[in-house]
């Protein structure tokens, strides 16, 4: 019994640190999966996103000097509209 106690008191603390350091590690890794690769700037940006519903939500994309209106639900993404990307103040030069 005291043998038990004695494993209970070294491999509980162990698996806690072990579970809260792969949560950490997670936390760390999270922003570098899906990135590009060489340090290239990403090709989508997700500009502004509205919820319609708690089913319905329209995003506004850019894409290669593009942004797209989409419209996401349960069945999926669906194309709206499509303009030329707004510039903003700092690449006016302003």
């Amino acid at each position: 019994m005291g043998w038990y106690i004695l494993k209970l008191l070294i491999l509980l603390p162990l698996i806690g640190l072990m579970i809260w350091g792969s949560l950490k590690l997670a936390q760390k890794m999270q922003g570098q999966f899906g990135a590009p690769q060489g340090g290239g700037a990403k090709a989508v940006r997700v500009v502004e996103t509205t919820m319609l519903s708690p089913t319905m939500r329209l995003a506004v994309i850019e894409f290669h000097g593009r942004e797209i209106l989409v419209s996401t639900s349960r069945a999926g993404l669906t194309r709206l509209a499509e303009a030329p990307a707004r510039t903003t103040v700092a690449e006016r030069g302003e």
